[in-house]
């Protein structure tokens, strides 16, 4: 356990694959930026691996005020001993109040033994950050500017702030998608500090012979228009008016838990709290009740349209645009209408370039 260092660093957990910068980090600066201005602190960014020199220029340019970049030959794949042998050095030298981690599968590998040996407290698969004060007990000390680290709790049923005043660093690990990226800044500058590390061979309990990766079969983060249908489509087949209005608006198709575990559609197309966490322009939800789980992962949409036979369905208190019926008569009835739409579009079209 490190002291209270109240003057101490935001970091933020640079992960990175392969030598390319992942996209929760990039969320990830966006928040921590925000924290650092409000407690006059500098945001920083640890960058691990083998040949990552670039990152460090990325990471200035997402809003770090300084990066702290450790490059070695047996950082070159990843393994938690290793990785978190490499942070917990860092932050016993730097002292940082707050630092943060994507809650990816490295993530949710990492920052758990990190906690352990630094003998600090760690919140998982966070859903907000926030800076706030806590007083211990009725006539405590108040404890100013601590992190506020919120997150679902009992299956999704509250939402639960845990806070950290004695044990520091404050660390947490944050859900994907649930913040806005940060902006690039190309004229920003920023101080790279090499660090060294003091690795050898038994800090790598494992050999790695070979690594397979799969590709995502959709990327939700990245779609304007979303399309998701829930267990009230119904079956499989019923999946496959999902597939063709998400096809005819150029959206990405996705569903709830239930839809998924019922054998609807793939896992990779999963949105809401165990799934992927989505920000669409547009965000059709197709016979999902929408509970809160589900929700999670979707409220923040720009624009939010339910069909459902069922009027009091929790998903008509968030959505924008409210249809009561029938899918399998409203969904085919949508469907027509923008491929007549688009077809007068493309005749009007036509006519103008003759």
């Amino acid at each position: 356990m490190i002291e209270v260092n109240r003057e101490g660093e935001v970091w933020v957990f640079a992960e990175q694959h392969d030598g390319r910068l992942e996209d929760t980090p990039i969320e990830l600066m966006s928040k921590a930026r925000q924290l650092a201005d409000r407690l006059g602190v500098k945001l920083a960014a640890a960058a691990l691996g083998d040949g990552v020199g670039e990152l460090a220029a990325q990471l200035i340019q997402y809003g770090a005020d300084k990066v702290y970049l450790v490059e070695d030959a047996l950082l070159g794949v990843y393994q938690a001993n290793s990785y978190a042998k490499v942070m917990v050095d860092l932050i016993h030298k730097h002292e940082p109040q707050i630092v943060l981690y994507g809650a990816t599968v490295t993530g949710r590998d990492l920052a758990p033994r990190i906690a352990s040996a630094a003998k600090a407290g760690l919140t998982a698969d966070c859903t907000d950050l926030q800076i706030g004060d806590h007083q211990a007990g009725k006539n405590g000390e108040v404890h100013k500017n601590l992190l506020f680290q919120i997150r679902p709790a009992f299956g999704g049923n509250i939402i639960a702030t845990i806070i950290n005043y004695d044990r520091w660093p404050q660390m947490a690990t944050v859900r994907e998608g649930v913040m806005a990226p940060a902006e690039t800044d190309v004229t920003r500058h920023g101080v790279i500090v090499r660090e060294k590390t003091q690795l050898s061979n038994e800090d790598l309990p494992l050999e790695i012979l070979e690594e397979h990766k799969r590709a995502r079969k959709v990327n939700l983060k990245a779609a304007r228009i979303i399309v998701g249908g829930g267990a009230g489509v119904g079956s499989k087949e019923n999946f496959r008016h999902i597939w063709e209005l998400a096809n005819c608006l150029g959206g990405a198709p996705a569903a709830s838990r239930a839809a998924v575990d019922l054998g609807f559609i793939d896992r990779d197309h999963q949105v809401g709290q165990t799934g992927t966490t989505v920000r669409p322009s547009l965000y059709i939800a197709v016979g999902i009740s929408g509970a809160i789980q589900h929700q999670a992962g979707m409220s923040g949409s720009s624009k939010i349209v339910a069909i459902n036979n069922d009027p009091d369905a929790p998903i008509f208190q968030i959505a924008h645009y409210r249809i009561v019926g029938d899918l399998n008569v409203v969904v085919p009835k949508m469907i027509k209408a923008i491929r007549q739409r688009s077809v007068r579009q493309e005749s009007q079209q036509v006519s103008t370039a003759g």
